[in-house]
């Protein structure tokens, strides 16, 4: 393909270019690409991009190309104008001033994503092409932005079609990682196709000219069948009276060649590189015109795809199928509306036509769905209820709930909107995030609590030795925004107050070692002893007070070895002394067994625990039973106080079991029922197997009539089996 700058050597070749670039537009239009040629040629002058190609022709090619996509007038004169920003002064204010605030943000647009060039170059190397291909989406407020890089790209291309060397490898492999895939995923597969040929050829220049010679060598005869099986379809089309398009249309080399490779098969058995279009007014059509072609040839087993009645995920639609004529050569033959060609034609772009033509309600709602898959695949969170005004809801919509920065060695790291400086250091590296004392944004020092915005560079400054500030846990101070960073600011400090102590708890032992003169004493089986697993866990329960001076005292004196007790919890029960009677024995502390988790009215009893006073059980607890059993002396009866009715304050935590068939929104049905009754959820644990789900909760309720009213409410979620107190 010959670029802009080589037609615009020809005589009349300006004129042209003008002509081609103000096609389809009004007398104002006109006159804006008139001026914006004129400041092009004026600003760009004999200058020249890092490929060599020269500025001003570069811009007309990027115009050239936008016009077949096209798009509206502001986007040719923002190609037109695409180094303003480098090469006229104040060049947003100017724009705006004789272009329009959208000419002057487009071309802003293009600088942002143009300065992103030397990641493209790495990307491969750091693997990171995926999250860079969605940042290049994410800087953008509007596609067309988009477009025109990939308009850029293309001009690129063809250029160095006449300058081998290392930056077209480059370019070229830089484009199939980067900019085909944005390409295919926007659906603008004009666009696509060419950036691949383009590519390839310059790539792996044998293969593709092993496959171009191969197509050229039967292209008379190829072309002559071709025309024959087109003027058969016309006139089968036309007998049954419907109106129909129908053309040849030219293989893509890079398909080719992918295909011949991803399903290890010779040239010969590529079917569709004879191949035939048809184009129809509706989908009603588009059935009859597909048995009309099976009437007339054989189809080829397993080549048929009904792409209409199940569309691909980028809403691709249409019908394929693989013929076999008479002399058993194959035929590929693509049938499809006029709409769904022009989607497969140029995906997204498409939508300016049907936006500055006023289009059918019928086209504005097919394009409606294709900007929803867009909005899906930008994780967009709007939802856009008017395609006349699409640019604007996408300025909306492309406030996506994610951000992509940089680090100094260009590695592009993706945060949640709204993430802070501190977020990236600690997203970096723990360690990082604990020693964080400050950064540098784009060369600039920030206070930690900054948030971040898209291709931002961030430089953490950090200290040797240290660790977090409580006040990064402070959500007024705005610090931390990720889950994530905050938890392991969290898990810091909780390690800090542990060795402290475990500081603490050492010393307490070690008094009493001292005091019963056995500071030879293995600690190990002292913890053992006293019901523990290490002697860490021996300090720790000396600091907390879990385990008394007495305890240890009876320990040391060689009594028998202390049975573990069960797990139970090792603060006062919110129940309350007041409500829990030990017949015999006035204000004894009680705990609250955690493994049975009684409540009124449950049948009680008590275990004399050592060191942590009274556990309560219910009577049917298998903990309790087994501990009654081993140690019977140790067993005191106990029961509510008599108040416990009149207490409405009382607050008890209990389990509930639930097991129900697993579907989507299960969890959340559950949840809605235990928040719009106000009960606490201190605990969740849910496991799901073979379609079924079984989730245990522990809450905390007010007594056994709210708990009979929470199981109640809960076997009436759809899908629930059964719902239980544990």
């Amino acid at each position: 393909m010959v670029s802009v700058g080589h037609s615009l050597q020809q005589s009349s070749g300006e004129a042209d270019v003008l002509v081609q670039l103000c096609a389809g537009l009004g007398d104002a239009d006109r006159a804006r690409i008139v001026g914006a040629l004129d400041l092009a040629r004026q600003a760009y002058g004999d200058r020249c991009l890092s490929t060599g190609e020269p500025t001003f022709p570069h811009g007309l090619g990027m115009a050239l190309i936008v016009v077949s996509l096209d798009l509206d007038a502001d986007a040719r004169i923002a190609a037109l104008l695409f180094a303003a920003s480098e090469h006229i002064p104040d060049s947003h204010e100017r724009l705006t001033a004789e272009h329009g605030a959208t000419v002057a943000a487009l071309v802003a647009g293009i600088y942002r994503l143009g300065a992103l060039r030397p990641l493209t170059r790495v990307a491969e190397v750091q693997g990171q092409t995926e999250i860079l291909r969605k940042m290049l989406l994410a800087m953008v407020d509007d596609l067309r932005v988009v477009l025109l890089r990939l308009a850029s790209r293309v001009q690129s291309l063809r250029f160095l079609n006449s300058q081998p060397g290392e930056l077209r490898e480059d370019m070229a492999r830089e484009s199939l990682l980067i900019y085909s895939p944005l390409a295919n995923r926007l659906g603008v597969w004009q666009l696509k196709w060419e950036i691949e040929d383009l590519s390839f050829r310059y790539l792996e220049p044998e293969a593709y000219k092993r496959i171009a010679t191969m197509l050229d060598e039967k292209r008379l005869e190829r072309e002559a069948f071709i025309s024959a099986a087109v003027r058969q379809l016309q006139s089968e089309l036309e007998a049954v009276g419907v109106v129909a398009e129908v053309y040849g249309r030219p293989k893509h080399i890079y398909s080719i060649w992918n295909k011949m490779r991803g399903k290890n098969i010779d040239f010969e058995e590529v079917y569709d590189v004879r191949a035939v279009r048809i184009i129809v007014e509706d989908v009603k059509d588009c059935y009859i015109a597909l048995g009309i072609v099976h009437h007339l040839w054989q189809p080829i087993h397993g080549e048929f795809d009904d792409y209409i009645s199940h569309p691909k995920g980028n809403f691709y639609r249409s019908l394929h199928t693989a013929v076999r004529a008479a002399d058993e050569r194959s035929l590929e033959i693509q049938i499809r509306t006029r709409e769904m060609h022009e989607h497969a034609e140029l995906g997204v772009a498409a939508h300016w036509r049907y936006k500055e033509s006023g289009g059918s309600a019928k086209a504005e709602g097919a394009y409606e769905d294709k900007i929803a898959w867009l909005r899906q695949l930008l994780s967009w969170r709007d939802e856009i209820t008017d395609s006349t005004e699409w640019v604007q809801q996408f300025k909306r919509a492309a406030l996506d709930d994610t951000i992509y920065v940089l680090t100094p060695q260009d590695k592009v790291i993706d945060l949640p909107q709204g993430a802070t400086v501190l977020d990236f250091a600690y997203r970096l590296h723990t360690d990082l995030g604990h020693r964080c004392r400050g950064a540098k944004v784009d060369g600039q020092m920030t206070p930690l609590n900054t948030p971040l915005q898209n291709g931002q560079r961030v430089e953490i400054v950090a200290v040797k030795t240290g660790g977090p500030s409580r006040d990064w846990l402070n959500p007024t101070q705005g610090y931390l925004a990720t889950p994530r960073a905050r938890q392991k600011v969290k898990q810091w400090f909780v390690a800090q107050d542990e060795a402290e102590m475990l500081v603490q708890g050492r010393s307490v032992v070690i008094r009493e070692l001292q005091r019963e003169g056995q500071t030879q004493a293995n600690l190990d089986e002292l913890a053992v002893k006293l019901g523990l697993k290490s002697v860490d866990a021996l300090f720790l329960a000396a600091a907390r007070g879990d385990v008394g001076v007495r305890a240890i005292q009876v320990a040391l004196r060689g009594t028998a070895p202390l049975q573990p007790e069960p797990d139970i919890q090792t603060k006062k029960s919110r129940a309350g002394e007041s409500r829990v009677l030990v017949v015999g024995v006035d204000k004894l502390l009680t705990q609250i067994g955690n493994c049975c988790k009684p409540m009124p009215p449950d049948a009680i009893s008590g275990f004399v625990t050592r060191g942590k006073g009274v556990s309560i059980h219910r009577v049917q607890c298998a903990n309790y039973r087994n501990m009654a059993a081993r140690n019977p002396e140790r067993v005191i009866g106990t029961e509510w106080g008599g108040n416990w009715t009149e207490r409405h304050d009382a607050v008890y935590a209990i389990d509930l079991h639930v097991e129900a068939s697993d579907r989507q929104g299960l969890l959340r049905d559950i949840s809605d029922v235990l928040s719009r009754e106000r009960i606490n959820v201190t605990a969740v644990k849910t496991q799901s197997k073979a379609g079924t789900a079984r989730m245990a909760f522990t809450v905390e309720l007010h007594g056994a009539a709210a708990l009979q009213k929470t199981v109640t409410l809960l076997r009436e979620i759809p899908g629930v089996i059964s719902a239980r107190r544990g």
